[in-house]
């Protein structure tokens, strides 16, 4: 069954990796998964690491491994600030694996509690989610 079309946008900071009208977008927030169809009422969250996805149809779905960042969703259209958007045959397993053991070490050095050490577990988990995504 088709579903109405609607834009997205997913932004990085190096530039524009998506954007296209599609029939739903799935990510992970916050709060939990989540699926915005066209029409969804007005929406502002929190993204964290995970899978998005992007349905232009039923068949047809763009993935991306997205790092954390924001989603809005307003007159009908879908914009996603993210810190990264990688397709999944771009991931490079051995490059996240040492990024991960790297922070993972890096939050083990860290003092309790400090923001050094947030960021440090931040980017283990990032690697972490990265690692499951296309396996």
């Amino acid at each position: 069954m088709a579903h109405s079309k609607f834009p997205v946008q997913v932004l990085t900071p190096e530039g524009e990796v998506f954007g296209e009208d599609v029939e739903m977008v799935s990510t992970r927030t916050g709060l939990g998964s989540i699926g915005l169809l066209a029409n969804h009422e007005p929406l502002l969250g929190t993204l964290v690491p995970g899978e998005l996805r992007l349905y232009r149809s039923e068949t047809e779905i763009v993935r991306f491994a997205q790092a954390e960042g924001y989603i809005q969703f307003l007159h009908n259209k879908a914009l996603l600030l993210v810190e990264e958007a990688l397709p999944p045959d771009q991931l490079d397993r051995e490059l996240l694996s040492r990024r991960l053991a790297d922070a993972n070490e890096a939050a083990a050095r860290a003092p309790e509690g400090s923001e050094e050490q947030a960021a440090a577990l931040r980017e283990a988990r990032r690697c972490e989610t990265f690692l499951t995504i296309g396996v």
